[in-house]
């Protein structure tokens, strides 16, 4: 089995095309089901973001499992595959490995170096875990990023230098007020993850008074009650957008939530700009054209690209991933002579058992003792000839290029391996080669 990724990001794909290809949370689990449910696709976990589409798979073939995946997504996006694949990018093998660490790391994030990242990776392989749809390969994988995403931000000062999407965005919208944001009034429509990020921010920009509200209130109340801020009731919508400076915008509503039309009437009523943030994919804002009103999207965010991390801090996680890769690698390689090894093994004990068979019928005078000394002698001598070779050969499988000492061991010894999933075999990383 080998690992492929295939996704579309702020990079390659409008948010309209992320719109329609963004799995709702309710709906991951049918579509890891979907996934794993094609011919060439054995494990898999969707990370579905707010600037991010992709599907982590390991597949049997690399034009087969690509087929399944990007048929998946164009059943799930309404596009066709052809229209579908301009906005497409694909990494397989040792680039699957690179690329998913540095998303762990933010290193592939709008804004360089955030941090919301790691818990998305998280929840999208919790989601996976919970639909077990992950297997063994997988589970390493997900597991080895997110260390690599804590190696990223423990070990270098990207955290510091880079900033997280709600804190771009409220740099942009800043510059629509002449003194800045602090004092500034805001509304967060959305109380999930998304949304309390943003409360903290703009809490620590020094923005007040602050309203959140959302469709479940027990969940918009316990936001505004950590924050000291003011729970609304989502049916006060419209009055609640008239009452704010900023408006953050960021729920999972399939269906945008502030239309046009009303807008169009809070737009009416105002004689002071209103900035609203539309951080959610699908989008929360109906487009508009209206004065005084400026929509910032993740299309807008990503043509800012605001505060670059600082060369040295992007250039030390790049080393970091650089060297976690190496190491992730090395294990796939030695994982892979695992079953040759295993079958080599095999043949020597059934070589084994076959000559203790014509020994017996041969000597039918040995006594019960005598048999069981001679088996256990033979036993030994093959396990003692077997050992240097097996374990010198798992070390080199390990290194660059060492995928050939599998294919060697397999054509020496006529070798008949199982074609069980490598996610079946492989030992854990660190474990002893």
């Amino acid at each position: 089995m080998n690992l492929l990724v295939v996704g579309a990001s702020y990079r390659t794909a409008a948010v309209g095309t992320l719109e329609r290809l963004a799995v709702p949370e309710p709906d991951v689990a049918a579509i890891l089901g979907r996934l794993v449910a094609q011919p060439y696709v054995g494990e898999a976990v969707v990370l579905s973001t707010c600037n991010r589409v992709e599907v982590y798979a390991c597949v049997s073939g690399f034009h087969g499992g690509l087929s399944d995946v990007c048929a998946v997504l164009a059943e799930q996006s309404g596009l066709p595959s052809a229209e579908l694949a301009k906005h497409l990018y694909v990494h397989y093998d040792d680039a699957a490995v690179r690329h998913a660490f540095r998303v762990a790391a933010g290193l592939d994030s709008m804004v360089v170096g955030e941090a919301q990242i790691l818990g998305q990776l998280r929840d999208a392989y919790h989601v996976a875990t919970e639909a077990d749809s992950a297997g063994r390969l997988l589970h390493e994988l997900m597991q080895q990023a997110l260390r690599v995403g804590k190696r990223a931000h423990a070990e270098t000062g990207i955290d510091k230098a880079g900033q997280s999407v709600v804190t771009a965005a409220l740099d942009v919208a800043a510059t629509h007020f002449a003194d800045g944001l602090a004092g500034r009034s805001a509304l967060i429509v959305g109380a999930g993850a998304m949304g309390a990020l943003s409360m903290a921010t703009l809490t620590r920009a020094g923005v007040a008074p602050v309203r959140v509200t959302n469709r479940g209130a027990d969940r918009a109340a316990r936001l505004a009650e950590a924050y000291g801020a003011v729970a609304v009731p989502f049916g006060t919508l419209p009055e609640a957008v008239l009452a704010a400076d900023v408006v953050v915008c960021a729920t999972a509503s399939p269906e945008p939530v502030l239309t046009a039309p009303m807008l169009a009437e809070v737009a009416a009523r105002r004689t002071e700009p209103l900035v609203v943030l539309d951080l959610a994919v699908p989008r929360d804002v109906e487009p508009v054209d209206l004065p005084g009103v400026h929509v910032v999207d993740i299309d807008a965010l990503a043509a800012s690209r605001r505060a670059a991390p600082a060369a040295a801090e992007t250039a030390a996680v790049e080393q970091i991933v650089a060297g976690e890769v190496e190491h992730f690698l090395g294990w796939l390689r030695g994982a892979d002579i695992a079953p040759t090894v295993a079958a080599l093994r095999t043949r020597a004990e059934d070589v084994v058992t076959a000559e203790l068979r014509r020994f017996a019928a041969r000597r039918p005078e040995l006594t019960d003792d005598q048999r069981a000394d001679v088996a256990h002698t033979l036993h030994r001598v093959v396990q003692q000839l077997l050992h240097s070779p097996t374990v010198r050969v798992r070390r080199l499988a390990a290194e660059p290029g060492g995928d050939q000492y599998a294919a060697l061991l397999r054509e020496l010894f006529d070798l008949d391996v199982p074609t069980a999933t490598q996610a079946d075999a492989v030992p854990e990383i660190g474990d002893p080669a």
